[in-house]
Protein backbone atom coordinates (compact mmCIF):
# COMPACT_ATOMS: atom_id res chain seq x y z
CA UNK A 1 0.00 0.00 0.00
CA UNK A 2 1.11 3.08 -1.23
CA UNK A 3 1.70 6.04 1.73
CA UNK A 4 -0.70 8.29 2.24
CA UNK A 5 0.98 12.14 1.87
CA UNK A 6 -1.06 15.69 1.93
CA UNK A 7 -3.66 16.27 -0.93
CA UNK A 8 -3.38 12.94 -2.01
CA UNK A 9 -5.88 10.44 -2.76
CA UNK A 10 -6.54 7.22 -0.54
CA UNK A 11 -6.21 4.27 -2.56
CA UNK A 12 -5.17 0.95 -1.63
CA UNK A 13 -3.38 -0.05 -5.07
CA UNK A 14 -0.52 0.23 -6.78
CA UNK A 15 0.69 2.77 -8.76
CA UNK A 16 3.30 2.43 -11.89
CA UNK A 17 4.70 5.32 -14.12
CA UNK A 18 7.23 5.20 -16.77
CA UNK A 19 8.84 3.46 -19.96
CA UNK A 20 8.03 0.31 -18.37
CA UNK A 21 4.06 1.16 -18.22
CA UNK A 22 4.08 2.52 -21.70
CA UNK A 23 5.46 -0.99 -22.93
CA UNK A 24 2.76 -2.66 -20.82
CA UNK A 25 0.06 -0.37 -22.15
CA UNK A 26 1.31 -1.54 -26.32
CA UNK A 27 1.40 -5.74 -25.35
CA UNK A 28 -1.74 -5.69 -23.76
CA UNK A 29 -3.01 -3.48 -26.83
CA UNK A 30 -1.22 -6.41 -28.97
CA UNK A 31 -2.84 -9.05 -27.25
CA UNK A 32 -6.04 -8.07 -27.64
CA UNK A 33 -6.00 -7.41 -31.16
CA UNK A 34 -4.31 -10.83 -31.77
CA UNK A 35 -7.02 -12.89 -30.26
CA UNK A 36 -9.16 -11.14 -33.41
CA UNK A 37 -6.40 -10.94 -36.11
CA UNK A 38 -7.34 -14.83 -37.84
CA UNK A 39 -11.10 -13.63 -37.83
CA UNK A 40 -10.66 -10.83 -40.29
CA UNK A 41 -11.97 -11.11 -43.68
CA UNK A 42 -14.32 -13.26 -45.66
CA UNK A 43 -11.98 -16.08 -45.10
CA UNK A 44 -11.61 -15.30 -41.56
CA UNK A 45 -11.60 -17.70 -38.98
CA UNK A 46 -14.47 -18.28 -36.20
CA UNK A 47 -13.89 -18.41 -32.76
CA UNK A 48 -15.57 -21.20 -30.06
CA UNK A 49 -15.83 -19.18 -26.52
CA UNK A 50 -16.81 -20.90 -23.21
CA UNK A 51 -17.86 -19.16 -20.71
CA UNK A 52 -17.59 -19.58 -16.64
CA UNK A 53 -20.80 -21.34 -16.62
CA UNK A 54 -20.48 -23.72 -19.80
CA UNK A 55 -22.53 -21.23 -22.27
CA UNK A 56 -20.61 -21.71 -25.85
CA UNK A 57 -20.66 -19.04 -28.39
CA UNK A 58 -19.32 -19.80 -31.53
CA UNK A 59 -18.41 -16.43 -34.04
CA UNK A 60 -16.67 -14.30 -35.80
CA UNK A 61 -17.51 -11.05 -35.21
CA UNK A 62 -15.05 -8.66 -33.47
CA UNK A 63 -17.50 -7.33 -31.06
CA UNK A 64 -18.69 -10.35 -29.48
CA UNK A 65 -15.36 -12.06 -29.46
CA UNK A 66 -13.93 -9.31 -27.25
CA UNK A 67 -17.21 -8.91 -24.99
CA UNK A 68 -16.81 -12.50 -24.12
CA UNK A 69 -13.12 -11.65 -23.05
CA UNK A 70 -11.96 -11.34 -19.31
CA UNK A 71 -9.58 -8.36 -19.80
CA UNK A 72 -8.22 -6.91 -16.59
CA UNK A 73 -5.47 -4.81 -18.12
CA UNK A 74 -7.01 -0.92 -18.44
CA UNK A 75 -5.29 -0.64 -22.10
CA UNK A 76 -7.01 -4.14 -22.96
CA UNK A 77 -10.37 -2.86 -22.33
CA UNK A 78 -9.88 0.92 -23.85
CA UNK A 79 -9.47 -1.27 -27.15
CA UNK A 80 -13.37 -3.16 -26.64
CA UNK A 81 -14.98 -0.08 -25.43
CA UNK A 82 -13.61 1.05 -28.95
CA UNK A 83 -14.93 -2.01 -30.78
CA UNK A 84 -18.42 -1.57 -28.59
CA UNK A 85 -18.48 2.22 -30.12
CA UNK A 86 -17.94 0.78 -33.88
CA UNK A 87 -20.24 -1.68 -33.37
CA UNK A 88 -23.31 0.75 -32.14
CA UNK A 89 -22.31 3.96 -34.56
CA UNK A 90 -21.45 1.89 -38.11
CA UNK A 91 -22.55 -1.58 -36.83
CA UNK A 92 -19.74 -3.38 -38.96
CA UNK A 93 -15.47 -3.36 -38.77
CA UNK A 94 -15.30 -3.64 -35.25
CA UNK A 95 -12.51 -5.90 -35.69
CA UNK A 96 -10.60 -3.59 -38.25
CA UNK A 97 -10.50 -0.77 -35.30
CA UNK A 98 -9.01 -2.79 -32.97
CA UNK A 99 -6.51 -4.12 -34.87
CA UNK A 100 -5.56 -0.37 -36.65
CA UNK A 101 -5.54 0.85 -33.32
CA UNK A 102 -3.06 -1.98 -31.70
CA UNK A 103 -1.23 -1.17 -35.09
CA UNK A 104 -1.16 2.54 -34.67
CA UNK A 105 0.19 1.58 -30.61
CA UNK A 106 3.05 -0.67 -31.63
CA UNK A 107 4.26 1.51 -34.16
CA UNK A 108 4.30 4.51 -31.97
CA UNK A 109 6.38 2.43 -29.58
CA UNK A 110 8.57 1.59 -31.92
CA UNK A 111 9.00 5.44 -32.54
CA UNK A 112 9.74 5.97 -28.83
CA UNK A 113 12.43 3.48 -28.62
CA UNK A 114 14.10 5.95 -31.40
CA UNK A 115 14.32 8.65 -28.98
CA UNK A 116 10.83 9.98 -30.98
CA UNK A 117 8.88 12.37 -28.04
CA UNK A 118 5.26 10.52 -27.44
CA UNK A 119 3.65 14.29 -27.62
CA UNK A 120 5.35 14.49 -31.12
CA UNK A 121 4.25 11.00 -32.10
CA UNK A 122 0.18 12.06 -31.76
CA UNK A 123 0.66 15.24 -33.25
CA UNK A 124 1.88 13.43 -36.23
CA UNK A 125 -0.73 11.00 -35.86
CA UNK A 126 -3.55 13.51 -35.61
CA UNK A 127 -2.08 15.43 -38.33
CA UNK A 128 -2.24 12.63 -40.77
CA UNK A 129 -5.82 11.61 -39.56
CA UNK A 130 -6.98 14.67 -40.52
CA UNK A 131 -5.47 14.67 -43.84
CA UNK A 132 -6.73 11.39 -44.62
CA UNK A 133 -10.12 11.78 -43.91
CA UNK A 134 -10.14 14.71 -46.11
CA UNK A 135 -8.66 12.46 -48.87
CA UNK A 136 -10.96 9.60 -47.69
CA UNK A 137 -14.10 12.03 -49.11
CA UNK A 138 -12.28 13.45 -51.32
CA UNK A 139 -11.13 10.64 -53.16
CA UNK A 140 -12.19 7.47 -51.82
CA UNK A 141 -15.94 7.89 -51.19
CA UNK A 142 -18.79 7.87 -53.84
CA UNK A 143 -21.87 10.27 -52.79
CA UNK A 144 -25.02 10.03 -54.56
CA UNK A 145 -28.20 11.65 -53.33
CA UNK A 146 -30.15 8.76 -55.05
CA UNK A 147 -28.13 5.52 -53.98
CA UNK A 148 -30.42 2.66 -56.17
CA UNK A 149 -31.65 -0.58 -54.50
CA UNK A 150 -28.71 -2.64 -56.34
CA UNK A 151 -26.14 -0.35 -54.39
CA UNK A 152 -27.73 -1.16 -50.99
CA UNK A 153 -28.10 -4.70 -51.91
CA UNK A 154 -24.10 -4.56 -52.45
CA UNK A 155 -23.60 -3.42 -49.33
CA UNK A 156 -25.56 -5.43 -47.43
CA UNK A 157 -23.44 -8.75 -49.26
CA UNK A 158 -20.39 -7.16 -48.90
CA UNK A 159 -21.04 -6.97 -45.01
CA UNK A 160 -22.54 -10.54 -45.17
CA UNK A 161 -19.30 -11.86 -46.87
CA UNK A 162 -17.22 -12.65 -43.64
CA UNK A 163 -20.27 -14.32 -41.81
CA UNK A 164 -22.34 -17.41 -41.76
CA UNK A 165 -24.87 -15.74 -44.12
CA UNK A 166 -22.42 -15.86 -47.01
CA UNK A 167 -23.70 -18.82 -49.16
CA UNK A 168 -26.94 -16.82 -48.46
CA UNK A 169 -26.00 -13.09 -49.55
CA UNK A 170 -28.76 -12.62 -52.23
CA UNK A 171 -31.36 -13.87 -50.27
CA UNK A 172 -30.69 -12.07 -47.02
CA UNK A 173 -29.16 -8.61 -48.68
CA UNK A 174 -32.72 -8.48 -50.14
CA UNK A 175 -34.33 -8.58 -47.17
CA UNK A 176 -32.37 -6.80 -45.07
CA UNK A 177 -32.44 -4.02 -47.94
CA UNK A 178 -36.64 -4.74 -47.66
CA UNK A 179 -36.13 -4.22 -44.47
CA UNK A 180 -34.00 -1.17 -44.32
CA UNK A 181 -36.35 0.61 -46.87
CA UNK A 182 -39.61 -0.15 -45.15
CA UNK A 183 -38.67 1.41 -42.01
CA UNK A 184 -37.04 4.48 -44.03
CA UNK A 185 -38.42 8.00 -43.05
CA UNK A 186 -39.35 10.85 -45.37
CA UNK A 187 -36.57 12.69 -44.19
CA UNK A 188 -33.73 10.66 -44.72
CA UNK A 189 -33.56 8.32 -41.54
CA UNK A 190 -33.06 4.84 -41.32
CA UNK A 191 -34.30 3.91 -37.67
CA UNK A 192 -33.08 0.28 -37.35
CA UNK A 193 -34.88 -0.47 -34.59
CA UNK A 194 -37.81 -0.61 -35.80
CA UNK A 195 -36.53 -4.24 -37.23
CA UNK A 196 -38.04 -6.71 -35.00
CA UNK A 197 -35.45 -9.89 -35.25
CA UNK A 198 -37.40 -12.96 -34.12
CA UNK A 199 -35.85 -16.39 -33.82
CA UNK A 200 -37.70 -19.40 -34.54
CA UNK A 201 -35.70 -22.56 -33.90
CA UNK A 202 -36.44 -25.64 -36.72
CA UNK A 203 -35.91 -25.51 -40.38
CA UNK A 204 -33.24 -23.88 -42.57
CA UNK A 205 -31.79 -20.57 -42.87
CA UNK A 206 -33.29 -19.69 -46.81
CA UNK A 207 -36.37 -20.50 -44.93
CA UNK A 208 -36.55 -17.19 -42.84
CA UNK A 209 -39.39 -14.70 -43.94
CA UNK A 210 -39.95 -10.78 -43.79
CA UNK A 211 -43.00 -8.89 -42.42
CA UNK A 212 -42.32 -5.27 -44.05
CA UNK A 213 -45.23 -3.45 -42.68
CA UNK A 214 -45.87 -5.43 -39.52
CA UNK A 215 -44.99 -6.82 -36.13
CA UNK A 216 -44.21 -10.66 -35.44
CA UNK A 217 -43.91 -11.85 -32.10
CA UNK A 218 -42.93 -15.00 -31.50
CA UNK A 219 -45.78 -15.79 -29.13
CA UNK A 220 -48.95 -17.05 -30.04
CA UNK A 221 -53.05 -16.94 -28.64
CA UNK A 222 -52.85 -18.11 -25.22
CA UNK A 223 -55.73 -20.38 -25.68
CA UNK A 224 -57.58 -21.37 -28.95
CA UNK A 225 -61.00 -20.39 -28.42
CA UNK A 226 -59.53 -16.75 -29.33
CA UNK A 227 -59.92 -16.15 -33.25
CA UNK A 228 -56.99 -16.58 -35.39
CA UNK A 229 -57.71 -13.58 -37.29
CA UNK A 230 -59.06 -9.89 -36.14
CA UNK A 231 -59.09 -6.56 -37.79
CA UNK A 232 -59.46 -3.06 -36.62
CA UNK A 233 -56.89 -3.99 -33.46
CA UNK A 234 -57.11 -1.95 -30.65
CA UNK A 235 -53.89 -3.65 -28.50
CA UNK A 236 -53.23 -2.82 -25.01
CA UNK A 237 -49.61 -3.46 -23.95
CA UNK A 238 -49.01 -4.86 -20.09
CA UNK A 239 -45.76 -5.48 -17.82
CA UNK A 240 -47.94 -7.22 -15.53
CA UNK A 241 -50.12 -10.44 -15.22
CA UNK A 242 -53.58 -10.83 -15.45
CA UNK A 243 -54.11 -13.44 -13.00
CA UNK A 244 -55.13 -13.93 -9.29
CA UNK A 245 -53.92 -11.83 -6.92
CA UNK A 246 -52.04 -13.20 -3.78
CA UNK A 247 -50.92 -11.52 -0.91
CA UNK A 248 -46.78 -11.11 -0.85
CA UNK A 249 -44.49 -12.94 1.25
CA UNK A 250 -44.56 -12.18 4.65
CA UNK A 251 -47.81 -10.76 4.79
CA UNK A 252 -50.79 -12.45 6.62
CA UNK A 253 -54.10 -11.94 7.84
CA UNK A 254 -56.36 -13.31 10.56
CA UNK A 255 -60.09 -14.65 10.05
CA UNK A 256 -62.39 -14.85 12.86
CA UNK A 257 -64.51 -16.54 10.80
CA UNK A 258 -63.59 -19.29 8.91
CA UNK A 259 -67.08 -18.56 6.67
CA UNK A 260 -65.24 -15.34 4.74
CA UNK A 261 -62.58 -17.66 3.79
CA UNK A 262 -63.77 -18.31 0.32
CA UNK A 263 -65.31 -14.94 0.26
CA UNK A 264 -61.62 -13.64 0.72
CA UNK A 265 -60.33 -16.14 -2.13
CA UNK A 266 -63.21 -14.95 -4.51
CA UNK A 267 -61.73 -11.65 -3.87
CA UNK A 268 -58.62 -12.29 -5.84
CA UNK A 269 -60.13 -13.75 -8.66
CA UNK A 270 -62.00 -10.96 -8.90
CA UNK A 271 -59.75 -8.26 -8.59
CA UNK A 272 -57.88 -9.61 -11.79
CA UNK A 273 -61.66 -10.34 -13.73
CA UNK A 274 -61.84 -6.05 -12.67
CA UNK A 275 -58.65 -5.46 -14.33
CA UNK A 276 -59.42 -7.41 -17.54
CA UNK A 277 -62.87 -5.58 -17.59
CA UNK A 278 -61.69 -2.30 -17.12
CA UNK A 279 -59.01 -3.26 -20.19
CA UNK A 280 -61.96 -4.24 -22.61
CA UNK A 281 -64.16 -1.38 -21.27
CA UNK A 282 -61.70 1.22 -22.73
CA UNK A 283 -62.21 0.07 -25.97
CA UNK A 284 -59.16 -2.61 -26.32
CA UNK A 285 -59.54 -6.22 -28.52
CA UNK A 286 -56.09 -7.63 -28.08
CA UNK A 287 -54.32 -7.95 -24.75
CA UNK A 288 -49.98 -8.37 -24.91
CA UNK A 289 -48.55 -8.90 -21.84
CA UNK A 290 -44.70 -9.71 -20.46
CA UNK A 291 -46.10 -11.93 -17.87
CA UNK A 292 -49.09 -14.27 -17.86
CA UNK A 293 -52.48 -14.35 -18.30
CA UNK A 294 -55.01 -17.25 -15.69
CA UNK A 295 -57.59 -19.14 -16.60
CA UNK A 296 -59.89 -17.00 -14.57
CA UNK A 297 -58.83 -13.36 -16.94
CA UNK A 298 -59.69 -15.82 -20.23
CA UNK A 299 -63.21 -16.39 -19.88
CA UNK A 300 -64.05 -12.70 -20.03
CA UNK A 301 -61.39 -12.32 -23.02
CA UNK A 302 -63.27 -15.17 -24.90
CA UNK A 303 -66.82 -13.72 -24.03
CA UNK A 304 -65.85 -10.48 -25.48
CA UNK A 305 -64.19 -12.17 -28.58
CA UNK A 306 -60.79 -10.76 -27.57
CA UNK A 307 -57.69 -12.12 -27.89
CA UNK A 308 -54.81 -12.18 -25.09
CA UNK A 309 -51.66 -13.06 -25.79
CA UNK A 310 -49.00 -14.02 -23.45
CA UNK A 311 -45.00 -14.74 -22.15
CA UNK A 312 -44.09 -12.14 -24.80
CA UNK A 313 -40.42 -11.04 -24.47
CA UNK A 314 -39.93 -7.14 -23.14
CA UNK A 315 -37.66 -6.32 -26.65
CA UNK A 316 -40.77 -7.55 -28.57
CA UNK A 317 -43.16 -6.00 -25.60
CA UNK A 318 -41.29 -2.67 -26.95
CA UNK A 319 -41.25 -3.05 -30.22
CA UNK A 320 -44.66 -3.70 -30.31
CA UNK A 321 -45.61 -0.27 -28.59
CA UNK A 322 -43.62 1.93 -31.01
CA UNK A 323 -45.09 0.45 -33.85
CA UNK A 324 -48.71 0.54 -32.82
CA UNK A 325 -48.37 3.63 -30.54
CA UNK A 326 -49.18 1.83 -27.28
CA UNK A 327 -47.83 2.47 -23.89
CA UNK A 328 -46.40 0.25 -22.13
CA UNK A 329 -48.66 -0.05 -18.54
CA UNK A 330 -47.21 -1.52 -15.67
CA UNK A 331 -50.65 -0.97 -13.17
CA UNK A 332 -54.31 -0.26 -13.21
CA UNK A 333 -54.28 1.22 -9.91
CA UNK A 334 -55.92 4.61 -9.98
CA UNK A 335 -56.09 7.37 -7.48
CA UNK A 336 -59.15 6.19 -5.68
CA UNK A 337 -57.62 2.87 -5.29
CA UNK A 338 -59.88 1.49 -8.43
CA UNK A 339 -58.77 -0.33 -11.66
CA UNK A 340 -58.15 2.38 -14.41
CA UNK A 341 -57.34 2.48 -18.00
CA UNK A 342 -56.66 5.16 -20.13
CA UNK A 343 -58.08 4.93 -24.06
CA UNK A 344 -54.83 6.78 -24.98
CA UNK A 345 -52.57 4.03 -23.95
CA UNK A 346 -54.12 1.73 -27.14
CA UNK A 347 -51.99 0.89 -30.24
CA UNK A 348 -53.44 0.59 -33.29
CA UNK A 349 -52.93 -1.77 -36.03
CA UNK A 350 -55.40 -2.78 -39.42
CA UNK A 351 -55.23 -6.38 -38.52
CA UNK A 352 -53.91 -9.39 -36.13
CA UNK A 353 -53.34 -13.24 -37.07
CA UNK A 354 -51.77 -15.62 -35.97
CA UNK A 355 -49.81 -17.58 -38.98
CA UNK A 356 -47.88 -21.03 -38.84
CA UNK A 357 -44.07 -20.92 -39.24
CA UNK A 358 -42.66 -24.14 -40.08
CA UNK A 359 -43.96 -26.42 -37.23
CA UNK A 360 -44.59 -23.23 -34.41
CA UNK A 361 -47.27 -20.52 -34.95
CA UNK A 362 -46.52 -16.84 -34.52
CA UNK A 363 -48.68 -13.68 -33.95
CA UNK A 364 -48.17 -11.01 -36.93
CA UNK A 365 -49.54 -7.46 -36.62
CA UNK A 366 -50.18 -5.95 -40.05
CA UNK A 367 -50.43 -1.98 -40.83
CA UNK A 368 -49.25 -0.73 -37.59
CA UNK A 369 -50.58 3.18 -36.59
CA UNK A 370 -47.81 5.00 -34.95
CA UNK A 371 -44.63 3.77 -37.38
CA UNK A 372 -43.60 2.13 -40.45
CA UNK A 373 -41.73 -1.39 -38.88
CA UNK A 374 -40.69 -4.52 -40.13
CA UNK A 375 -40.04 -8.23 -38.70
CA UNK A 376 -37.35 -10.92 -40.35
CA UNK A 377 -38.48 -14.19 -39.14
CA UNK A 378 -34.89 -16.20 -38.58
CA UNK A 379 -35.16 -19.54 -39.08
CA UNK A 380 -32.12 -22.34 -38.23
CA UNK A 381 -31.61 -26.06 -37.17
CA UNK A 382 -29.84 -24.68 -33.87
CA UNK A 383 -28.79 -22.12 -31.48
CA UNK A 384 -25.98 -21.57 -32.42
CA UNK A 385 -26.55 -20.83 -36.07
CA UNK A 386 -29.27 -18.60 -35.03
CA UNK A 387 -27.50 -16.28 -32.88
CA UNK A 388 -24.53 -15.86 -35.64
CA UNK A 389 -26.92 -15.27 -38.19
CA UNK A 390 -28.95 -12.58 -35.89
CA UNK A 391 -25.73 -10.58 -35.41
CA UNK A 392 -24.81 -11.09 -38.98
CA UNK A 393 -28.04 -9.32 -39.96
CA UNK A 394 -27.72 -6.83 -37.42
CA UNK A 395 -24.44 -5.72 -38.48
CA UNK A 396 -25.66 -5.59 -42.44
CA UNK A 397 -28.80 -3.84 -41.38
CA UNK A 398 -26.51 -1.09 -39.45
CA UNK A 399 -24.43 -0.92 -42.78
CA UNK A 400 -27.02 -0.19 -45.15
CA UNK A 401 -28.20 2.20 -42.57
CA UNK A 402 -25.22 4.41 -42.48
CA UNK A 403 -25.09 4.20 -46.30
CA UNK A 404 -28.78 5.25 -46.68
CA UNK A 405 -28.26 8.32 -44.14
CA UNK A 406 -24.97 9.50 -45.24
CA UNK A 407 -25.13 8.43 -49.01
CA UNK A 408 -21.58 7.82 -49.30
CA UNK A 409 -19.78 4.55 -50.12
CA UNK A 410 -15.99 3.31 -50.27
CA UNK A 411 -14.99 0.22 -52.00
CA UNK A 412 -13.25 -2.62 -49.45
CA UNK A 413 -10.92 -5.17 -49.73
CA UNK A 414 -8.18 -2.81 -48.33
CA UNK A 415 -8.99 -0.39 -51.18
CA UNK A 416 -9.56 2.47 -48.70
CA UNK A 417 -6.44 2.01 -46.52
CA UNK A 418 -4.01 1.38 -49.73
CA UNK A 419 -4.86 4.53 -50.96
CA UNK A 420 -4.65 6.42 -47.85
CA UNK A 421 -1.25 4.87 -47.10
CA UNK A 422 0.09 5.84 -50.17
CA UNK A 423 -1.48 9.58 -50.23
CA UNK A 424 -0.17 10.35 -46.89
CA UNK A 425 3.69 8.80 -48.05
CA UNK A 426 3.65 11.47 -50.37
CA UNK A 427 2.29 14.19 -48.53
CA UNK A 428 4.58 13.83 -45.27
CA UNK A 429 7.10 14.89 -47.33
CA UNK A 430 5.57 18.79 -46.84
CA UNK A 431 6.24 17.98 -43.33
CA UNK A 432 9.64 18.56 -41.39
CA UNK A 433 11.40 16.75 -38.86
CA UNK A 434 9.83 14.10 -36.48
CA UNK A 435 6.04 14.55 -37.37
CA UNK A 436 6.99 13.72 -41.02
CA UNK A 437 8.01 10.22 -39.74
CA UNK A 438 4.75 10.00 -37.76
CA UNK A 439 2.94 10.61 -40.17
CA UNK A 440 4.63 7.47 -41.97
CA UNK A 441 3.82 5.47 -39.49
CA UNK A 442 0.84 6.16 -39.46
CA UNK A 443 0.20 5.10 -43.34
CA UNK A 444 2.21 1.97 -42.23
CA UNK A 445 -0.33 1.33 -39.65
CA UNK A 446 -3.17 1.38 -42.57
CA UNK A 447 -1.83 -1.26 -44.70
CA UNK A 448 -1.98 -4.10 -41.58
CA UNK A 449 -5.79 -4.17 -42.65
CA UNK A 450 -4.65 -5.37 -46.33
CA UNK A 451 -1.60 -7.77 -45.11
CA UNK A 452 -3.92 -9.41 -42.71
CA UNK A 453 -6.50 -9.82 -45.07
CA UNK A 454 -4.36 -11.44 -47.36
CA UNK A 455 -2.91 -13.63 -44.31
CA UNK A 456 -5.96 -15.33 -43.71
CA UNK A 457 -6.79 -16.15 -47.25
CA UNK A 458 -3.35 -18.05 -47.09
CA UNK A 459 -2.14 -15.52 -49.57
CA UNK A 460 1.78 -13.85 -50.09
CA UNK A 461 0.87 -10.67 -48.40
CA UNK A 462 4.05 -9.37 -49.14
CA UNK A 463 3.62 -9.15 -52.65
CA UNK A 464 -0.09 -8.51 -52.77
CA UNK A 465 0.05 -5.09 -50.77
CA UNK A 466 2.31 -4.40 -52.91
CA UNK A 467 0.98 -4.57 -56.38
CA UNK A 468 -2.43 -2.85 -54.55
CA UNK A 469 -0.04 -0.20 -53.56
CA UNK A 470 1.66 0.26 -56.83
CA UNK A 471 -2.10 0.99 -58.60
CA UNK A 472 -3.08 3.15 -56.12
CA UNK A 473 0.33 5.24 -56.83
CA UNK A 474 -0.44 5.28 -60.54
CA UNK A 475 -3.96 6.12 -59.85
CA UNK A 476 -2.74 9.33 -57.93
CA UNK A 477 -0.06 10.34 -59.73
CA UNK A 478 -2.73 11.06 -62.39
CA UNK A 479 -5.09 12.55 -60.35
CA UNK A 480 -7.60 9.50 -61.09
CA UNK A 481 -9.85 8.08 -58.12
CA UNK A 482 -8.87 4.32 -57.68
CA UNK A 483 -11.25 1.57 -56.24
CA UNK A 484 -8.93 -1.46 -56.50
CA UNK A 485 -8.85 -3.43 -53.74
CA UNK A 486 -7.70 -7.35 -52.88
CA UNK A 487 -9.71 -10.74 -54.72
CA UNK A 488 -9.21 -13.08 -52.20
CA UNK A 489 -10.16 -15.75 -53.89
CA UNK A 490 -8.37 -15.31 -56.86
CA UNK A 491 -4.92 -13.74 -55.58
CA UNK A 492 -5.07 -10.61 -57.72
CA UNK A 493 -6.12 -6.94 -57.42
CA UNK A 494 -9.78 -6.01 -58.78
CA UNK A 495 -11.85 -2.82 -58.75
CA UNK A 496 -13.73 -2.99 -55.56
CA UNK A 497 -16.27 -0.77 -56.80
CA UNK A 498 -17.01 -2.06 -59.72
CA UNK A 499 -17.18 -5.84 -58.48
CA UNK A 500 -19.69 -4.89 -55.71
CA UNK A 501 -17.26 -4.96 -52.39
CA UNK A 502 -18.82 -1.80 -50.51
CA UNK A 503 -18.61 -0.57 -47.29
CA UNK A 504 -20.23 2.17 -46.05
CA UNK A 505 -18.39 5.65 -45.99
CA UNK A 506 -18.43 5.91 -42.35
CA UNK A 507 -15.60 3.38 -41.47
CA UNK A 508 -13.10 2.52 -38.69
CA UNK A 509 -10.67 5.40 -39.71
CA UNK A 510 -13.22 7.44 -37.87
CA UNK A 511 -13.39 5.98 -35.00
CA UNK A 512 -9.43 5.89 -34.72
CA UNK A 513 -9.44 9.36 -35.55
CA UNK A 514 -11.37 10.11 -32.46
CA UNK A 515 -9.06 8.45 -29.56
CA UNK A 516 -5.78 9.58 -30.97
Amino acid sequence: MLPVTPGSLKIDGQRQQGENVRVQNVRAAMAVANVVRSSLGPIGLDKMLVDDIGEVTITNDGATILNHLDVQHPAGKVLIQLSELQDREVGDGTTTVVLLAAELLRLGQDLINKKVHANTIITGYRAAAKKAIAFLKKSCAVSNDNLDREILLKVAKTSMNSKILNAYSDFFGNMVVDACLAVKTPAGKCPTNRVNIVKSLGKSLPESTIVTAGVALNATRATEAFPRRLEKVKVAVLDFGLQRTRLPMGIQFRLHDASKLEAIQQEEVNAAERAVQAILKAGANVIVTSKTIDEASLKPLVKAGAIGIRHVSDAEIAHLARSTGATVVSQLISEDGGETFDPAWLGEAELIEQVPVGDNQMTIFRGCAKENSASIVLRGPNTFTLEEANRSLRDALFAVKRVIESKHVVAGGGAVEAALSVYLSQIAKDYEGKEQVAMLKFGEALLVIPKILANNAALDSIDLVAKLRAVHYDAQQKGEKCFAALDLVNGKIRDGMKDGVIEPGMGSLNQTYEIL
